[in-house]
């Protein structure tokens, strides 16, 4: 095999540097509360699919913030709100609120705290998306 004359040879590793170079990303950040709020149990957020997020505004007696991009809603709740649950698919839990940093404030609460109350969160993605909540599941012997 012959090299042709006049050209320069890439290694591979110059050419996935290259490419990295040309790769547009979205860089994760994690999620910041409004000015003026405080997050004093912490946080975390829950992504649901940005289709599933007008149905469950009205289910909710309250709503904390809640952020956007083109694919999901991502609602802040307590830090640890995955403890003992399963979060029903497709929507998916964020330890420490690490989102794509392409999202939005869609929905500001009236209050100083930002949190969506986690428990009938919960319900009402189950709910929505036809899932027995975990604690009401038979355990098998």
């Amino acid at each position: 095999m012959s090299v042709m004359s006049g050209g320069q040879v890439l290694s591979l590793d110059t050419l996935v540097r290259l490419h990295r170079g040309f790769a547009t990303r979205v860089e994760p950040a994690k999620l910041a509360v409004p000015d003026g709020m405080t997050a004093p149990l912490g946080f975390d957020a829950v992504a649901v699919p940005a289709r599933l997020g007008p149905l469950i505004l009205p289910r909710l007696p309250q709503v904390g913030c809640v952020y956007a991009d083109d694919a999901y809603w991502w609602w802040i709740v307590p830090a640890d709100s995955d403890y003992a649950l399963e979060w029903p698919s497709p929507t998916r839990y964020v330890t420490g609120a690490v989102v794509p940093d392409a999202v939005r404030l869609i929905h500001r609460p009236d209050g100083t705290v930002p949190y969506t109350p986690p428990i009938p969160f919960y319900l009402a993605l189950c709910r929505l998306t036809g899932t027995t909540p975990s604690w009401t599941r038979q355990v098998s012997a």
